[in-house]
């Protein structure tokens, strides 16, 4: 895999994912209680031998270098790096990333610099654990000028994607964005094709692209410099190629989650908590998900009914109850605390103690959990301060609110408070 370069697609604002990136890139986004979502495709490189990683980024990226900077530090004896490659005005383009394909295309100069074969090309908020070296080998057996990962997909999700046809040698050769009726029908496939048994490839007659990519590097130049306007990927330079070039699919039939909206990603992170198996696991030895180390000490567990949950490192929960939820880094619970169907990011540090006051009767409002404070179905970003006896509930069952002045956003029914909000002693949303 030495002949390949990974680039990570960071995405755009992350309007999907708003507010949890309103101060940061979306790949640094905070996942299951301690990694980051770039931590998933860096570590699907690495554990596939795939050394050589850029990602690009234009929004809100100061995190995302942080994070890279003290996470990904190769060997000076080994060729290998992670770098972020942020958006940038140039004489020769005034016009920040206008797409995926855009984004690449303006990098294209130091692409081309690197002694490569193959293009790996892959989405930054995508929630799977894949070897791209069976997925570069399968490239390179079909001879193929780009190969695009595929998910089969039954009656009923497939018109949410946009679907591929191939023949009988697995060449794609027309593509439909979410059909529906007879268009539908008309995109199914044979799936025995890629590698499904007979029995599976009835229950799911289509194949859906995952926005992984592995490109020749001459096709993806060509492609990129005879074709300026078109500016994504997905929907017009690969659709556009399939009839000059030799596009094949191949098959991942394993757990896979786009976690670009609020909803996917609280689902994906609630999740993990599942036993026996949860549909994605970080508990993998051969291929394991990489992050930043820390040198945090256990997590202290004063009198707690915990149950179905996940706690990250350095946490202090005193006398409360805990259920299907996820506990980052330094989080910090009051005693009295009910904590139900939730996400709480943590905190990036500790407060000091002579700051710090556990009386709810001072109205400060230190980081963390207030006394007998009850959270149900909600995302708590970092360094949240959240004082005694507040419900955090949607007793109302709003879907959606914007309340940013008071620290919270409501989004998909899932209440949000903002990273380094407060949230007063008493309040009930």
């Amino acid at each position: 895999m030495k002949r390949v370069l990974a680039i990570i697609l960071g995405g755009g604002a992350g309007t999907r994912l708003y507010p949890l990136t309103k101060l940061r890139a979306k790949p640094a986004v905070p996942l299951a209680g301690k990694y980051r979502l770039i931590d998933i495709p860096v570590s699907n490189c690495i554990n596939s031998d795939i050394y050589k990683i850029f990602v690009l980024t234009q929004f809100n990226s100061a995190s995302l270098n942080r994070h890279i900077s003290r996470t990904y530090s190769f060997s000076g004896f080994h060729e290998g790096f992670v770098e972020v490659l942020a958006a940038q005005q140039t004489p020769e383009n005034p016009n920040w990333f206008q797409g995926t394909a855009d984004a690449v295309r303006q990098y294209l100069w130091m692409f081309q610099d690197y002694d490569v074969d193959q293009y790996l090309i892959l989405s930054g908020d995508h929630l799977y654990r894949m070897d791209y070296s069976d997925f570069v080998e399968r490239h390179r057996e079909t001879k193929a000028d780009i190969t695009i990962s595929v998910l089969p997909m039954d009656n009923e999700r497939s018109s949410d994607f946009g679907l591929m046809k191939i023949n009988e040698d697995g060449r794609i050769i027309d593509f439909y964005e979410k059909p529906k009726g007879e268009a539908l029908k008309q995109m199914q496939v044979d799936t025995t094709v890629l590698g499904l048994t007979p029995e599976e490839a009835k229950l799911k007659p289509y194949i859906a692209s995952m926005g992984i990519y592995v490109f020749e590097k001459q096709v993806m130049f060509d492609l990129l410099r005879r074709s300026p306007e078109q500016t994504d990927f997905g929907k017009e330079i690969i659709p556009s190629s399939a009839k000059d070039y030799n596009l094949q699919a191949y098959l991942y039939n394993g757990y896979w989650e786009d976690i670009g909206t609020i909803r996917s990603f609280y689902d994906a992170n609630l999740a993990l908590t599942q036993q026996p198996h949860p549909p994605f696991s970080f508990y993998d030895e051969k291929a394991p998900i990489y992050t930043r180390g820390r040198s945090l000490p256990p997590s202290k567990l004063l009198d707690c009914t915990i149950t179905e949950s996940m706690i990250g490192e350095g946490c202090i929960l005193k006398n409360c109850q805990v259920h299907h939820s996820v506990l980052g880094i330094r989080t910090r619970i009051e005693s009295g605390c009910v904590v139900q169907d939730t996400l709480i990011m943590g905190s990036d540090f500790y407060q000091p103690l002579v700051e710090r006051s556990n009386s709810c009767d001072d109205g400060k409002v230190p980081l963390g959990i207030g006394a007998n404070t009850t959270i149900r179905g909600a995302i708590i970003d970092k360094n949240a301060c959240i004082g005694c006896d507040v419900k955090i509930l949607n007793k109302d069952h709003v879907e959606e609110a914007a309340r940013e002045e008071y620290g919270f956003y409501i989004r998909n029914g899932i209440v949000v408070v903002l990273k380094g909000a407060t949230i007063p002693d008493g309040t009930v949303i």
